[in-house]
């Protein structure tokens, strides 16, 4: 009889979990996307394609930052977390190995396109034209003095002008991403340490000691002239209307949308443009990304079939339908390897 019971009870706890794993994988009917701002109207207009074409649930998209969405992506694996991340930037090293370290062992990576920065106003004020250096010197926590030695101060520019005697007598007065943003990390990285790297002996600093550089580079004051305005970019572009002095940091794909109300500062000689930031032209431009989950690929319904139509030239082509609402196309050569990807499920490798 303690046999049997034995026996039973075994048979009962196996036919539970076998269940519980059933309606695990059941539980959710519909695919799950955190991440990147800038990402976030491709990948909508993407999941509303996919939901009214096939048979599969529109799938639910957040915008949660690019540094938001992997914290969530990498949280572990299984559908209480996220099926795939949109991303501004590629993917650190260190958000690979938190991912790897919570079970998240098999990642798929898949370059969508390229977005440029845009320091954009309203079209009710005059367009600015500034260079790398001019961004540099307005939002760095500190700047060279200005007596013109080799050391770092305070940053003490309140106008445009003090800055830049070319530049308008108007207040300093910014409206950006927070640091979990993957526009900050891409803005500071390609506008003001591009700045930083016109000043020679910050250059030099490079060489000699990498993260002094980065930090004197990659700060961003924090005494007003910086406003971190959330992750909201249709937010900041009503702010730029309400208030015409002042200069907004998003992706290109929102200045596209509201070509009727804002206008792209000219950055290093070169307009935010489609054709420019297609040509390379532009300096200020970085690839977008999502991230997918290869555990969830049969288990949440759609995977597979979503991630092909991302990946299709209807969508992310020279023609495709993701080009209307401002998202820079890859070269051919491009496309075709990173849907060769999606077909092989072939999963990410990094090395520090």
């Amino acid at each position: 009889m303690l046999k049997k019971g034995i026996l039973f009870t075994a048979v009962s706890l196996f036919a539970v979990s076998m269940v519980s794993n059933a309606s695990a994988a059941s539980g959710r009917d519909y695919i799950a996307v955190v991440g990147s701002s800038t990402v976030y109207p491709f990948a909508t207009t993407v999941a509303e394609q996919f939901g009214k074409r096939t048979k599969f649930k529109t799938p639910k998209i957040e915008s949660t930052g690019s540094g938001g969405g992997m914290k969530l992506f990498c949280a572990g694996s299984g559908i209480e977390t996220p099926d795939i991340t949109n991303a501004s930037r590629r993917i650190k090293y260190s958000e690979f190995e938190k991912c790897q370290k919570n079970g998240v062992q098999e990642i798929i990576e898949v370059k969508i396109g390229y977005d440029g920065i845009v320091m954009a106003s309203s079209k009710k004020a005059a367009q600015m034209t500034l260079s790398k250096k001019d961004i540099f010197l307005a939002l760095a926590k500190e700047v060279p003095s200005p007596d013109g030695g080799e050391t770092l101060v305070a940053n003490p520019y309140k106008t445009w002008k003090e800055v830049n005697v070319g530049l308008p007598d108007i207040k300093i007065e910014v409206l950006g991403p927070p640091p979990t943003s993957g526009t900050r990390d891409a803005f500071v990285e390609l506008a003001m340490e591009g700045g930083c790297e016109q000043i020679g002996w910050i250059k030099a600093l490079k060489k000699k000691d990498k993260k002094h550089f980065k930090e004197v580079c990659h700060t961003v004051r924090e005494d007003g002239a910086y406003v971190e305005a959330g992750e909201n970019d249709n937010l900041i572009v009503q702010k730029l209307n309400a208030n015409p002095k002042a200069l907004g940091i998003f992706g290109f794909s929102f200045l596209d949308q509201n070509a009727d109300k804002i206008q792209g500062s000219i950055v290093g000689g070169e307009a935010p443009t489609f054709e420019n930031i297609a040509a390379g032209k532009y300096p200020v431009s970085r690839p977008l990304y999502f991230y997918a989950k290869k555990a969830h690929i049969g288990v949440v319904p759609g995977m597979l079939e979503f991630l092909g139509d991302f990946a299709s030239d209807k969508a992310w082509g020279e023609e495709g339908y993701l080009t209307d609402k401002g998202l820079i196309p890859m070269p051919v050569a491009e496309r075709k390897q990173f849907a060769a990807d999606i077909a092989e499920l072939k999963p990410l490798t990094l090395t520090k």
